[in-house]
């Protein structure tokens, strides 16, 4: 799960710990299997030559030419945002960090949109300002002009928004909202969408309606949407309890303006994956995986 260590918001829980704890597969709730999507297989490790550490939360840029990560999000490590530039699609070479958009805090899961504006998550700001999505402008391997993005946090001790990425054309933010409880425990994980209202963001008033069937059980998070705006892939868990892991899902709409339909287990990106971030032609699904204990950015090809 994206953003998992919250010990700078003073909640104590960290759920990468529970998580990676638990064993099996994420289900549909009740016990029945939810139906399975299989255009995208095969999955094949990503290459970041110059760099060895863990790579998690990837997104690829919309001209396909960069590829953002963050380290790992552990409170042991100062977790920041990292790029690479694109030698294939399963190869990158390793740029370095963002500069100006990592501090002492958490700093990841980065997205772009196609006007050059950068969106991240960082817990730099939570204690003061219950707020964790800020955004800059990407210039050549640096972020200016850092601000929080106002109009998206709920305003409530306790509630996180722990992930997010911005539509290609930079007038949706889709993101999660993550309820704590006073001891840190993650209650729940509800993905929702909120519109670019000149410098701010407003939620839609139906984001709620739009997301139902994707919201419907278990945890929701780490969305990414289409160019087009009708498919949305994200990760779900059942829930935090023995037998739950993360997998990722996929959901499709007929038209930007109607609901998503029930989602779909990704099946071949199999074991404890998270992340999804898909290529503007629809083409190559990356993700990070847990493998023997350390974080990895794996691809799929459709």
């Amino acid at each position: 799960m994206r953003l998992r260590p919250l010990a700078t918001l003073a909640l104590a829980a960290s759920i990468v710990a529970a998580l990676t704890a638990c064993g099996g597969s994420a289900g549909a709730a009740g016990g029945a299997p939810p139906a399975t999507y299989t255009a995208f297989a095969n999955p094949v490790p990503v290459t970041i030559t110059g760099y060895s550490g863990d790579a998690m939360e990837p997104f690829i840029s919309k001209d396909g030419q960069l590829l953002f990560f963050n380290n790992r999000n552990d409170p042991s490590v100062n977790t920041n945002l990292y790029y690479a530039s694109r030698v294939d699609d399963q190869t990158f070479s390793f740029r370095g960090a963002v500069a100006g958009a990592n501090g002492a805090a958490l700093d990841a899961v980065a997205s772009l949109d196609q006007l050059g504006d950068f969106y991240f998550v960082s817990t730099r700001s939570y204690a003061a300002t219950l707020s964790t999505i800020y955004r800059g402008s990407w210039s050549a391997g640096n972020i200016g002009n850092v601000a929080l993005v106002p109009g998206v946090s709920l305003q409530q001790a306790g509630s996180v928004n722990f992930d997010a990425e911005i539509s290609a054309d930079g007038k949706t933010l889709w993101f999660d909202d993550g309820q704590y409880s006073p001891a840190g425990v993650l209650q729940s994980a509800r993905i929702a969408v909120a519109s670019r209202q000149d410098a701010s963001f407003a939620r839609l008033a139906n984001s709620a309606t739009l997301l139902a069937a994707v919201n419907s059980s278990g945890l929701n998070y780490a969305p990414c949407i289409s160019v087009d705006g009708l498919e949305l892939f994200f990760t779900r868990v059942d829930s935090v309890t023995s037998g739950a892991s993360p997998a990722i899902y996929r959901a499709v709409r007929a038209t930007t303006s109607s609901a998503f339909g029930p989602a779909a287990l990704v099946s071949s990106a199999s074991g404890f994956v998270e992340a999804p971030s898909l290529s503007a032609d629809g083409r190559l699904l990356y993700f990070h995986k847990l493998v023997n204990g350390g974080f990895f950015i794996e691809l799929m090809r459709r």
